[in-house]
């Protein structure tokens, strides 16, 4: 592990982790983490022991996880130099990670401070010393980007503050909302099947759609806020049409389709929208529909033509884009990180808002976890990271959120306030 300073804050770092230490957490988290269809449905058999006996589950054992997580991953020095740093500073440093493959699924924001005290007297996490951010690999910037790696910036510098176009004027205002899209072939209560329930059952969710309609232009061109959802003219060349038209941000709320990290073809995950199998694109039909492949966005028709088009031209990404879906940021767990976050990020994204591994839903906190159907865990994130992306800092913002959830599961909230859902998220800069 390296690290250096930068924003005004001078000094650098060096330090290792035991290779049995770190497999050893890596493996504890790994066992916390869900798995199998998010939905909560048929099985889901990771996704039901993350909620009944993993450690994210709990308080106590996520607290253990988090203290043998920074054990074995977090340098002491690193932490005093942390603290040092921001008493001298009237914001929190930003801790910009650029984690190996191995360690891509860490929620470095729950490590704990107090990792190599016998009795801590409180329970410190990273987040609430510094904001934290994941930097893109270097084969996924655009010529010209930032270089700044692993790097901790303050003040102005931070990744993506100031710079949404349509807070300054220099393009169009519209969002693009892509919300539940129907999957052909795949019905509601399927695999692929609806993430965010039946349109109009969730009022956050209707709220939410509201705000949007009335902040400004919202695409597609709607005149009720359930017209958003289920949708089923969402496919890959009504949103490459929007995205060429110029765009102020992308939220996507749906499904992603990973590929298997030992056949090391990042490329393969999938973004499932409206498309059908006649649809063009790099990825086979799956009973009836044509995913959207993470080669399709960095490739476009290249590959299928003499005349192709590549990908960043096909659908160039708006500076800030969201893909709240099971590991959309799972590219970074590849030798060779080619997926859906870093497509975006080449295609033009400043920043990418994902997540590290399989996301539960509404539903599966109710049926799993006992969570009243009133309280909808997912909705509040979809509407978090939505705040965040509106605002002139969405890493400070979305990190204030996250520390407001830890806090509360800190105070005994219950399971809706579980890591499980909150620390998957992750805004991923260039």
């Amino acid at each position: 592990m390296t690290w250096t300073w930068a924003g005004g804050a001078r000094g650098f770092g060096t330090a290792h982790g035991p290779a049995a230490d770190v497999e050893r957490a890596v493996a504890a988290l790994t066992s916390a983490l869900p798995g199998g269809d998010a939905s909560g449905g048929g099985g889901a058999d990771g996704m039901r022991r993350a909620f009944a006996s993993g450690a994210m589950a709990a308080y106590p054992s996520e607290r253990r996880l988090a203290r043998d997580l920074a054990q074995a991953l977090w340098p002491p020095q690193l932490t005093q130099q942390i603290r040092q740093v921001g008493s001298t500073l009237a914001q929190r440093p930003l801790i910009r990670i650029q984690p190996s493959p191995r360690v891509a699924q860490v929620p470095w924001e729950l490590l704990s401070m107090d990792a190599d005290e016998e009795n801590p007297p409180a329970d410190v996490r990273l987040i609430d010393l510094a904001d934290v951010t994941t930097t893109a690999p270097a084969s996924s910037r655009r010529p010209g980007a930032g270089t700044d790696q692993g790097a901790t910036v303050t003040g102005p510098d931070r990744p993506g503050a100031g710079t949404d176009q349509g807070a300054t004027g220099t393009g169009p205002e519209a969002v693009v909302l892509v919300l539940d899209p129907k999957v052909p072939g795949f019905r509601a209560d399927s695999p692929l099947g609806s993430v965010l329930g039946r349109p109009g059952s969730d009022p956050g969710v209707l709220e939410f759609v509201r705000r949007r309609m009335d902040a400004g232009p919202v695409l597609p061109r709607i005149s009720e806020p359930a017209e958003a959802l289920r949708r089923t003219d969402l496919d890959r060349e009504w949103l490459g049409g929007v995205l060429r038209g110029g765009v102020r941000r992308l939220m996507y709320v749906g499904h992603v389709s990973g590929a298997p990290v030992e056949h090391g073809q990042s490329e393969d995950v999938t973004l499932h929208l409206c498309c059908d199998a006649g649809t063009t694109g790099l990825i086979e039909p799956v009973r009836g529909h044509r995913p959207l492949a993470a080669k399709d966005l960095f490739l476009g028709t290249l590959p299928l033509r003499p005349d192709g088009v590549p990908g960043a031209q096909l659908w160039p990404a708006p500076r800030r884009v969201a893909l709240i879906g099971c590991e959309s940021g799972g590219d970074l767990r590849f030798a060779e990180s080619f997926g859906l976050a870093s497509a975006m990020i080449h295609n033009g994204a400043d920043l990418v808002t994902a997540t590290r591994w399989v996301l539960p839903t509404s539903f599966a906190f109710h049926r799993l976890a006992g969570v009243p159907e009133s309280v909808r865990p997912l909705t509040e994130a979809v509407v978090a990271v939505d705040a965040a992306h509106e605002s002139e800092d969405p890493v400070a913002a979305l990190n204030a959120w996250q520390r407001t959830r830890l806090t509360e599961w800190r105070a005994g909230r219950g399971a809706d306030r579980s890591p499980l859902l909150w620390a998957s998220l992750t805004n991923i800069v260039r």
